[in-house]
């Protein structure tokens, strides 16, 4: 049974970096786009980035040029490179992934029925 496994996240100050994982587990075989995603308490869960097999991304405005999502697919995995944090970046991080081809690849979440269980990353002022 395919499943996302996350891993990465933490507490790090404004201005600071961290990288998020994602290990798509039984997904072999088949094409298919990932992305990430946040929710904040009390907010709903936002896109932030996606990438399809073919390497073809998409973000959300809110981390261009400071995010970046890049797949290793001999260990089918997915990572969120994430610098220049914000205080207003904290939330739990969630791995998403479907099978299927889109270009760009969607960063709205009823495009993705595949969920791992969440990060979750804190940036203090």
């Amino acid at each position: 049974q395919a499943q996302l496994v996350e891993s990465g996240g933490g507490s790090v100050q404004a201005g600071g970096s961290l990288r998020l994982s994602c290990a798509a587990l039984g997904y072999t075989g088949s094409t298919y786009y990932m992305g990430w995603f946040r929710q904040a308490p009390g907010k709903e869960r936002e896109g932030v980035a996606a990438i399809e097999s073919d390497g073809s991304t998409n973000y959300a405005n809110s981390v261009k040029g400071r995010f970046t999502i890049f797949q290793d697919n001999a260990k089918a995995t997915v990572y969120l490179q994430m610098n220049s944090l914000k205080p207003d970046d904290t939330a739990m991080y969630y791995c998403a992934a479907a099978r299927g081809w889109y270009k760009p690849p969607p960063i709205h979440r009823y495009a993705y029925g595949d969920w791992g269980q969440g990060t979750q990353v804190t940036v203090s002022s």
